[in-house]
C-alpha cells in the first residue's frame, strides 16, 4: 500500500508532465524527475506550491526572465534555474 507521500509524489509526477505545452511539459516534468528521489516533506511541499502557478511564469523564473516570488526563492528555484538538460 502506498504512503500518503508517494501518492503525492505520483499526483506531482503527473501534473508536471501535463502542463499544456512541450516546453512547461520538458521542463517542470524534467525537473520532477532530476531531483524527486532526493526530496523529502519540505521540497515536495515547494514543488505542490510551484505547480499551482501559471506555466509562463514558471518557465520565466527558469530562465530567469523575471524574478520568482520570495516563497519559491532557495535551493530548488536554483536547481530548476541550472537545469540544462532532462532525459526523456
Amino acid at each position: 500500500m502506498a504512503t500518503e507521500f508517494q501518492i503525492r509524489l505520483a499526483r506531482a509526477r503527473f501534473r508536471a508532465w501535463h502542463r499544456g505545452t512541450r516546453e512547461a511539459d520538458f521542463t517542470i516534468g524534467g525537473f520532477f524527475n532530476r531531483y524527486h528521489a532526493e526530496w523529502g516533506e519540505s521540497e515536495l511541499a515547494w514543488f505542490e506550491r510551484l505547480l499551482e502557478q501559471d506555466d509562463v511564469a514558471i518557465l520565466a523564473w527558469a530562465m530567469g526572465a523575471a524574478e520568482a516570488p520570495c516563497e519559491f526563492e532557495g535551493a530548488q528555484l536554483e536547481a530548476l534555474q541550472k537545469l540544462d538538460f532532462v532525459t526523456i
